[in-house]
C-alpha cells in the first residue's frame, strides 16, 4: 500500500521515500525543517525513530510545538550490523499500538532499518511473503540487503504479540483496541453488545 513520493519540485516540502504503509501509519526518510509544513497536515500523534543518534534539537522543538510524542529505537543501520530482533519486536509494538496512531516512522533514508519494521509488521497483518519482500526491495532498490530480507522471512510474529488486544472492524480497516480502552469506550461496547463485526486476536505471553 502507498505511493512512494520522492522529493521534486511538486512535492518540495515532503520527505524522500514518503509513503503511506496504512491507515494511520506513514514511513519517509529523517524528516529536516523544510519538511515540517507537510509533516503538520498529517496531524501524527507520534514518530517512530530508528536512528541511535540523538534526535536534533530543532525536531525536538516542533515535535513539542505539536504535541508529538517521539519513539526511539536505535537500530545501527549498515550491513556490518545485524539487525536486533528485540529492537525491532520493540518497534513493531509501537506501531500494532492504535494509540499511537497517526505514527510516522524513519531512519536516515527510509529504506533499509524501516524497511525491517514495516516489513515484520506486515508479517504480523499477515501478509503473505513475497508481497512483504517486494515492498522491502521496492524501496531499497538495488541497495536491497538480503540480510534485512532473511530477518524478514525468519521474524517470528508471536514474539510481538505479548498482550492480549481486541481486534475491531471499523470502516473497513482492521485495529487494535486495548482490552482496558474496550472497557471505557461505552460506544465500543455498546456495538459489541449490538452483534457489530467485532473479532479477538490473541497474543502470546512473552
Amino acid at each position: 500500500m502507498g505511493i512512494v513520493r520522492e522529493r521534486d519540485d511538486h512535492h518540495q516540502n515532503t520527505p524522500e521515500n514518503f509513503a503511506i504503509v496504512e491507515t494511520g501509519i506513514y514511513r519517509c526518510s529523517f524528516p529536516n525543517s523544510s519538511n515540517f509544513p507537510f509533516i503538520e497536515t498529517l496531524n501524527l500523534k507520534s514518530i517512530l525513530c530508528l536512528c541511535p543518534e540523538p534526535y536534533p534539537e530543532e525536531n525536538m522543538k516542533f515535535l513539542l510545538s505539536k504535541n508529538i510524542k517521539l519513539f526511539q529505537f536505535g537500530l545501527q543501520g549498515t550491513k556490518k550490523e545485524s539487525v536486533s530482533e528485540d529492537t525491532i519486536m520493540e518497534a513493531v509494538k509501537v506501531l500494532l499500538d492504535v494509540r499511537n496512531h497517526p505514527i510516522l516512522i524513519h531512519c536516515k533514508h527510509g529504506k533499509h532499518r524501516t524497511g525491517c519494521v514495516v516489513g515484520c509488521y506486515r508479517k504480523v497483518k499477515n501478509w503473505c511473503l513475497s508481497c512483504v519482500l517486494k515492498e522491502y526491495q521496492r524501496f531499497a532498490g538495488e541497495k536491497a540487503r538480503p540480510s534485512d530480507m532473511k530477518f524478514i522471512e525468519n521474524y517470528n510474529t508471536s514474539s510481538c504479540l505479548s498482550q492480549r488486544f481486541y481486534s475491531a472492524i471499523s470502516y473497513g480497516q482492521q485495529c487494535l483496541v486495548y482490552q482496558e480502552d474496550m472497557a471505557n469506550n461505552s460506544a465500543l461496547a455498546a456495538a459489541t453488545a449490538g452483534g457489530a463485526n467485532i473479532g479477538f486476536m490473541w497474543g502470546v505471553s512473552g
